[in-house]
């Protein structure tokens, strides 16, 4: 009896090694991914600070984007186009996002036309940006014969939109249903249970998706390619061409002029700042919905 207990006690045994080793070797590969992912992350920084720190002055704010081998000289018009065509976007996408968000949490589940959003919403999420820059370039540019802001801003909001959806809609799933329930056992219309109650609670996770939008588009450019393209001068008309920093750095970066690639690695420099910037600020208020 002590023998077959012995034999079961070394099997026993034996399989314990043999998950520690299991367990060894994964946490190894994992911490080793985690490693190899966090050294290019930190190369990228570390370059993009000692290559675009030195670029930042007072005239990069306040002068225009130079010509060829000029001493000076700024990006004052591309730092204005990308906050007007981003803080335009994020307007226009954010209410609809936030309204589709709902219905597909509150009202649409089960139903064709909630799963024919969803799936459309999927798609967009998964859409390249230069295909929807294609799109709002065949459906507008090219019907009015002009870049525009506008056609920008159309762009944009059309990458804005299905982030947020996806986020408020799982936002809204996260809260309980016994807190939906309370408030139509008072008698509260569903609308007025889902401004005041549900929405309210899910509102620090919205805000994360909205912000966490913001930070995507802050950063493209083939979409503004294709739609408001470039100015090299300052305008404030939604209806012209408009500068942003994205275009800008793109084409200065590929330049053989000095002056453009300091500007360029200073613009790249201004947007790292800014993205991490928001998404530093949406992990805070994430956790503190939790």
């Amino acid at each position: 009896m002590s023998a077959v207990l012995s034999a079961g006690d070394k099997a026993r045994m034996g399989m314990h090694l043999k998950r520690k080793r299991v367990n060894v070797v994964a946490l190894t590969l994992s911490l080793g991914a985690m490693a190899f992912g966090l050294f290019w992350l930190a190369w990228i920084l570390f370059e993009t600070v000692r290559l675009g720190i030195g670029g930042i002055a007072l005239s990069l704010f306040t002068e225009m984007t130079p010509p060829p081998q000029a001493e000076s000289g700024g990006l004052a018009n591309a730092i204005f186009g990308s906050l007007v065509m981003v803080g335009l976007a994020t307007a226009v996408g954010t209410p609809i996002g936030v309204m589709c968000g709902i219905y597909l949490a509150e009202y649409g589940k089960g139903t064709w036309l909630g799963r024919v959003t969803g799936f459309i919403n999927d798609i967009l999420l998964s859409a390249p940006s230069i295909v929807i820059g294609l799109f709002i370039y065949a459906i507008f540019v090219a019907k009015v014969r002009s870049f525009s802001a506008i056609a920008g801003v159309l762009a944009l909001s059309l990458i804005v939109i299905p982030v947020v959806i996806r986020t408020t809609e799982n936002m809204l799933s996260l809260i309980p249903s016994s807190l939906r329930e309370a408030a139509y056992a008072l008698g509260t219309p569903k609308w007025k249970v889902i401004s005041s109650i549900t929405l309210k609670a899910a509102r620090a996770g919205v805000l994360t998706g909205v912000l966490l939008a913001v930070a995507r588009i802050a950063g493209e450019t083939a979409p503004l390619l294709f739609t408001a393209l470039s100015n090299q001068f300052w305008t404030m008309s939604l209806t012209e061409p408009m500068a942003s920093l994205p275009v800008t750095i793109y084409k200065f970066a590929l330049s053989p002029y000095d002056n453009w690639r300091d500007l360029a690695w200073a613009g790249v420099f201004l947007i790292t700042v800014g993205v991490l910037a928001l998404n530093i600020l949406a992990r805070v208020l994430f956790r503190k919905k939790d």
